[in-house]
């Protein structure tokens, strides 16, 4: 089994660290907090490391998931950052959802340094973190992902590599753009429902079933009906998502009116006070 070493422990990274100690790795966490860390020791076994230098010492592999580029530079990079004591040959695996700039960055340092690494975000939110059941959508070199596959395997229900640095990212990015979308006709469909006084129940069981159906519709029909927003993927880390594809599309030319759009009706949604709000409560801004 692999000497591991996990960074962030947040509602996505404590359950991926979980299945790797599960799988049989020695597991050795970082978090910024670090109660938290002693609290997932205590709770899975392994060790906690006091910074991202330590918990990368002698290990086989660093993954990662923190907040956004500036959160993941620190980790990576910073004065005790995992890369200053990561060996040649070592893996380095980002599940972090930030720009695709970054992840090339990263990738071109850890080149230098003889690391192989991958960025590697995710879809499938906390639920799917907790079940193992994530989609992994990877960049980086055949070597690179061929040497993270089975780490991720401890986690993942679908890994897929997209491309070469900074491919993975581009793709969590289209998965984003083509949720904003979907979540904006959902909500105003559910709205135009109960503005004609219909039974949402019935028609949720006549459109669920054929090509009106989507996982937000039959993940989130019934909550969003129910005005109740707290499940997952909070509206904040939307905007922050939809920000990088904004920026992304500004340099290679994609037009993304849509988007930019819906990007705009979240913030509107956060000055309503719904930033910690999942991401169906885009519906709120319409009236009822």
């Amino acid at each position: 089994m692999a000497k591991v070493s996990f960074i962030g422990l947040g509602v996505m990274g404590a359950p991926i660290a979980r299945h790797l100690a599960g799988a049989g790795h020695h597991v050795t966490v970082y978090n910024r907090t670090s109660s938290k860390a002693e609290a997932w020791v205590a709770q899975h076994g392994g060790r906690w490391a006091a910074t991202p230098a330590e918990a990368a010492k002698d290990a086989d592999a660093v993954l990662s998931c923190v907040g956004a580029d500036a959160d993941l530079e620190a980790v990576t990079l910073g004065a005790e950052g995992a890369f200053v004591t990561m060996r040649p040959g070592a893996l380095f695996v980002d599940h972090t959802t930030v720009s695709a700039k970054i992840a090339r960055r990263l990738a071109a340092e850890g080149e230098a340094r003889g690391l192989l690494v991958v960025d590697a975000p995710v879809s499938g939110g906390q639920a799917g973190a907790e079940n193992g059941k994530l989609s992994v959508m990877c960049g980086g070199s055949d070597a690179a992902v061929a040497t993270a596959r089975p780490l991720m395997e401890a986690y993942s229900a679908r890994i897929v590599h997209i491309g070469g640095a900074g491919a993975g990212q581009q793709a969590k990015m289209v998965n984003q753009i083509a949720i904003a979308g979907v979540l904006q006709g959902l909500s105003e469909a559910l709205r135009f429902a109960q503005a004609s006084e219909l039974d949402t129940d019935k028609v949720f069981e006549a459109v669920s079933g054929g090509a009106a159906a989507s996982w937000q519709m039959l993940n989130r029909w019934q909550s969003m009906a129910e005005d109740s927003f707290d499940f997952g993927f909070a509206v904040d880390w939307m905007r922050k998502d939809l920000g990088l594809a904004l920026e992304e599309a500004r340099n290679n030319g994609a037009l993304l009116p849509l988007t930019a759009l819906v990007d705009q009706f979240y913030a509107e949604v956060q000055r309503m006070g719904g930033s910690r709000q999942d991401t169906s409560s885009l519906v709120r801004r319409l009236p009822r």
